[in-house]
């Protein structure tokens, strides 16, 4: 933990970051035969198996609880979704936003960047400062060895298919293209015609570089975050994204 940033300088990044964010999904499901496979990774292991989450028609136990395996016990960690969403529904969160970890139990929320990453506050964070330096190593062991145990049987790839968005999409990001075009055109216009009226501190060709920038990039942003609206979190690209593990929306609006 660094003094100076008041914060972890390592964290689990890339493959691990993104497989223990897949994991952590409310969709994923693992069947008996898996939960043993995936036990014999876990450090310390004492050889109990958590009751399945779903018992009928047959057991299956959910990602969350793989991950609790690794969590020591007695964790407890509350992060609330900075969003507009009422504060009945961040504690009972619809989209699984948020991390509420009770227990050393992971009960809601999906691990990302921001709570097994490199940054204060998270989980690695507080491991450290409650348990100390050997159980910090422990989870990160333990994490990166059951998520790719996991992800290797589970599989990642990412395709052509993940970068076609449905028709709707394609006609807001050609409406938000053509917006910045047409605003590019008229600062042009307005510069050649002498009617370009210069910023404080800056001549005409520095004013009109600042506002032809300015309008392309939120052209770029606008495209990028309706993007990211209309893909669903199943899609790869997206969960990269999320996860922290590589690329942004613009990246997937580029795309």
């Amino acid at each position: 933990v660094s003094p100076q940033r008041n914060g972890p300088l390592m964290g689990i990044v890339q493959d691990s970051l993104c497989g223990i964010y897949k994991l952590c999904r409310r969709d994923v499901f693992l069947t008996k035969d898996q939960v043993m496979n995936i036990m014999l990774w876990v450090p310390d292991w004492d050889g109990a198996v958590p009751p399945p989450a779903i018992l009928k028609p047959r057991p299956r136990w959910t990602g969350k609880q793989i991950i609790s395996m690794i969590l020591p016990p007695g964790l407890n960690l509350l992060r609330v979704d900075k969003d507009s969403a009422p504060l009945s529904e961040k504690f009972s969160p619809l989209a699984d936003g948020g991390v509420l970890v009770h227990g050393g139990q992971l009960l809601y929320g999906m691990f990302s960047k921001k709570t097994v990453g490199a940054s204060g506050g998270g989980v690695i964070h507080i491991i450290f400062n409650e348990y100390g330096w050997e159980a910090a190593v422990s989870f990160f062991n333990g994490a990166q060895r059951v998520v790719n145990y996991w992800l290797l049987h589970n599989g990642f790839s990412i395709g052509i298919g993940d970068t076609i968005p449905d028709q709707k999409t394609i006609e807001r990001i050609e409406i938000a293209v053509r917006k910045g075009k047409e605003e590019v055109e008229q600062l042009s216009t307005s510069a050649y015609d002498n009617e370009l009226e210069p910023l404080p501190g800056m001549n005409i060709r520095e004013t009109f570089e600042s506002k032809v920038s300015r309008a392309l990039n939120n052209a770029r942003e606008e495209a990028g975050s309706e993007t990211e609206k209309s893909l669903k979190d199943i899609n790869n690209a997206i969960q990269m994204a999320r996860s922290g593990s590589k690329g942004s929306a613009i990246n997937i609006s580029q795309m």
